[in-house]
């Protein structure tokens, strides 16, 4: 069933603005203990939000009609499985939007929590952490000897590229204010998909992410994307005088010849290939190539459904081949990746479908944060290089935390 705006929603006590009115929601949410999400979509201005009476383990199809907000982990585990929040309540955004209801009723409480004047301040939000705690930190002579182990494995011809990941734990500094750091985000990187996901008994998520996964447009166009390759961005260095290593060639190559296997998979021959081409993502430089489709022309109108499942979890956060990295990954990494590389977004809200890959986030505890980051490891890895580069994609959340480490 759609969404529909109705009468008996109660009409907000104050006139705000439409963030405002999205973080009212998100707090009402966090004080009845409700499932809730804010987003803000690449390129535009305008502060989303989904709330669900109950968090559902089942996604629906990505072409409709069920609409919500996807939130699934890097592979699905008990700890962290892959959730959907259907949108009993939904917030465009949008100037003079109405709050729209989903099929479920909201408790009374959210209702009155909503309608009060005096709302918490933000430093005094009460958010949900996993249950088992925060995620160690890694540390780099640990994480360098984990990529010198893989990168003899390819060497010897096991696998042709592994992502691994690590971990960095900080404790919150006093007076953190966790939508704050929301809107830092959105004015630090308007290009990117920023989300802030809360869900009681599994935890807290904020990120931007710069990798779309899977895209289904109001015309029924399918869009993905491959990157990888990264390098910092030096003084004066723009995409179009970027330079790239052949390891940062081969491995979005590697990416973008996966893209295409799922197409072959599917037998799709008549998609759009555009790229690679170099994209400014916050800090950093990445390759990307776009692939799109009109699904109804093609004659695949699940195809967005379908090569989300060929896709996930993707070589640019896996390896290839996949059967392979993912052994590896299991094998070598210590720390539970949970929700990071996993994927999340809107789910035929505005008539569109946008999931992304959970890249560039941290996971909140009461007291601490968790930054995830990985790099992409081929035969010609150096693995204090890629140390580097995970600690450069972590800054691109965790520079709001640095009061944290004094």
């Amino acid at each position: 069933m759609s969404l529909e705006t109705t009468s008996s929603i109660p009409p907000l006590t104050d006139r705000t603005s439409p963030e405002e009115t999205a973080f009212k929601i998100f707090q009402a949410a966090l004080a009845a203990e409700l499932p809730v999400a804010l987003w803000r979509l690449p390129n535009t201005k305008e502060v989303q939000a989904v709330v669900a009476a109950q968090a559902k383990q089942t996604l629906p199809p990505m072409e409709g009609p069920q609409q919500g907000f996807a939130f699934c982990p890097f592979q699905n585990a008990t700890t962290a499985p892959g959730t959907f929040l259907p949108a009993d309540l939904y917030f465009s955004g949008k100037p003079d939007a109405s709050l729209e209801r989903g099929e479920s009723h909201l408790p009374s409480v959210f209702w009155a929590n909503i309608q009060k004047t005096d709302q918490k301040q933000h430093s005094e939000l009460k958010w949900p952490s996993h249950p088992a705690g925060a995620v160690k930190s890694i540390t780099r002579d640990s994480f360098e000897q984990t990529v010198a182990t893989a990168v003899k494995a390819m060497q010897a011809g096991c696998l042709e590229k592994v992502v691994l990941s690590r971990t960095k734990t900080l404790p919150l500094f006093e007076g953190f204010d966790l939508l704050n750091a929301f809107t830092q985000l959105t004015q630090l990187y308007p290009t990117a998909f920023v989300s802030l996901v809360a869900i009681p008994g599994l935890g807290t998520w904020l990120g931007a992410s710069p990798e779309l996964l899977v895209q289904i447009d109001r015309h029924r166009v399918f869009r993905t994307m491959a990157l990888a390759g990264t390098q910092p961005i030096t003084d004066g260095l723009t995409p179009a005088d970027a330079i790239w290593r052949q390891k940062e060639i081969e491995e979005q190559a590697l990416v973008q010849r996966y893209v295409v296997s799922c197409f072959r998979h599917l037998r799709l021959r008549e998609y759009v290939e555009m790229g690679p081409r170099t994209i400014r993502a916050g800090n950093l430089l990445h390759l990307r190539t776009d692939f799109s489709a009109a699904m109804d022309e093609v004659g695949f109108p699940k195809l967005g459904t379908q090569m989300l499942e060929l896709l996930h979890p993707t070589s640019a956060v896996g390896g290839m081949p996949k059967a392979a990295a993912l052994q590896m990954i299991h094998q070598l990494e210590v720390h539970d990746r949970r929700y990071y590389s996993g994927f999340m977004g809107p789910v035929q809200l505005g008539e569109e479908t946008n999931l992304f890959v959970n890249l560039r986030c941290v996971e909140l505890g009461q007291d601490t944060v968790t930054a995830y980051a990985g790099a992409g490891m081929t035969a010609d890895s150096n693995p204090a290089k890629e140390w580097v580069e995970t600690e450069l994609k972590m800054q691109t959340v965790l520079r709001l935390f640095q009061a944290s480490e004094s």
